[in-house]
């Protein structure tokens, strides 16, 4: 079960998943260097005398979350986690998990050329017209993004980074940082985040839930590689200092306690360090959005998750004060692939799926047009950039964005800092078209976004 969860089932993913660094080595080899997070007691600075503990237990700090009560530690320390965890200074110290991104497993690219005299959103944006309901919101007080009063409402993309030359999205392109080790610069050099960005706020061939919304990357992921735990919570946390309005994260995994690589207390850190960052952001005002994943699975039973092997596996982040995204398809139904659970769903919003006649066990009868259609930058197999294009992609990394420009619309309405994070959350569920059980269910949560119901509450 393991390998299905971790292996061939994170193949069909679009967000990113967890994966766990192998055992120590029994041979004779140089020690192996590990990375740690340790976590304090004081959630909102470093205690004094931190740094003599890590080095007396055998660790070296690398990195520094001063605002989130955290470290990143580097050590050769076999023993590193069973002594630094005796400090009365300590809360967690545990592994730090690296999160991947995953190429989108529904995704066409379109080919330079193909598309240019179409009229892209009329011809291919069924999911922006879903809940835009045919472009009826943007004539509302807010509808566009556009404050009513005040400043720029900005989306922050904690992604891959936006192409921010593409001209769909370069006129409503805010700023951009990096927090990848060796990249400066925030450009997509994979399309995840463009695609992503161009759903929230593109403006031209292509249109976003709210086309005069502002967006800002936080780069997270490189080319290739992953991103620790604690550079997506140091991206997050900017972004909060940076007094975004939302942020989407099209991103996550799955924590899985009780891997026989590590003792269950060993995991905790990382779950706990994401959720210190999300209510972090969420205390600053921020509204945080995420997608539920893409394995088709129900993730309110861990126990269940985790099949045969023993423990349990948690979606992560999965913070219950974020708004979760589950994926729906262009007839208002839940995607084979997305994610489901009591207590681990908001609301769904348009991801996409390969139309009604696709059979996902013999993968037959697939539709491209049932995907969501947004911008993207084109790489050759080389990596040698093409040009700022388009692609068809699936996934609840479609689902999240949609979500978090309706919270950037509906605080446009409202203005910049009006409203609470809890305000915006209220807000969309009870705006939520109901779809599928009345009230709450575990597919839907409150039910498929709105944005017209939104705006007019």
């Amino acid at each position: 079960m393991k390998k299905k969860i971790f292996g061939s089932a994170l193949s069909v993913a679009l967000g990113a998943s967890v994966i766990f660094s192998g055992g120590i080595s029994k041979s004779s080899a140089a020690p192996v260097n590990k990375e740690y997070i340790v976590i304090f007691k004081d959630q909102s600075q470093l205690p004094a005398g931190y740094e003599k503990m890590i080095k007396d237990a055998g660790g070296k700090v690398t990195g520094k979350l001063d605002k989130l009560g955290a470290v990143e530690v580097s050590s050769t320390n076999t023993a590193f986690l069973d002594k630094v965890k005796k400090s009365s200074l300590v809360l967690d110290a545990g592994v730090e998990n690296i999160v991947y991104p995953e190429k989108p497993a529904y995704q066409e690219a379109v080919e330079p050329g193909d598309i240019s005299n179409a009229d892209l959103y009329n011809q291919n944006q069924w999911d922006i017209k879903q809940v835009t309901n045919n472009g009826a919101s943007w004539s509302l007080p807010g509808g566009t993004g556009k404050p009513v009063s005040g400043n720029d409402i900005v989306v922050a993309v904690v992604d891959t980074g936006i192409d921010y030359n593409h001209p769909d999205i370069k006129d409503n392109y805010a700023y951009g940082k990096s927090f990848v080790p060796g990249y400066t610069d925030a450009m997509d050099e994979d399309g995840h985040g463009t695609h992503v960005a161009g759903s929230i706020a593109g403006k031209g061939r292509i249109l976003g839930i709210g086309p005069d919304l502002k967006v800002a990357a936080y780069r997270v992921f490189g080319p290739t590689g992953g991103a620790e735990t604690a550079h997506i919570a140091e991206a997050l946390m900017t972004a909060a200092d940076d007094n975004v309005d939302v942020v989407n994260m099209s991103l996550g995994g799955y924590d899985w306690f009780q891997d026989p690589e590590y003792a269950t207390k060993d995991v905790v850190a990382d779950v706990r360090l994401f959720n210190r960052a999300i209510q972090y952001a969420i205390q600053k005002g921020v509204t945080v959005v995420g997608s539920a994943g893409n394995n088709g699975v129900d993730i309110s039973s861990p126990g269940q998750l985790a099949g045969d092997d023993n423990g349990s596996v948690h979606r992560s982040p999965s913070s219950q004060t974020m708004i979760r995204v589950s994926a729906g398809g262009a007839l208002k139904n839940l995607t084979f692939y997305s994610n489901y659970g009591v207590g681990k769903i908001d609301v769904m919003a348009p991801g996409g799926d390969l139309g009604p006649n696709y059979d996902p066990a013999t993968k037959t009868g697939r539709d491209n047009s049932y995907l969501c259609f947004s911008s993207v930058p084109l790489y050759d197999k080389q990596g040698n950039f093409l040009e700022h294009g388009y692609a068809w992609y699936a996934g609840t990394s479609m689902a999240a964005p949609k979500t978090a420009a309706l919270a950037g619309v509906i605080i446009a309405k409202y203005g910049k800092d009006v409203l609470k994070p809890v305000q915006v959350k209220q807000i969309i569920q009870s705006s939520a078209e109901d779809v599928f059980k009345p009230g709450y269910d575990e597919k839907a949560g409150f039910g498929l976004i709105n944005a017209v119901s939104a705006l007019n509450q």
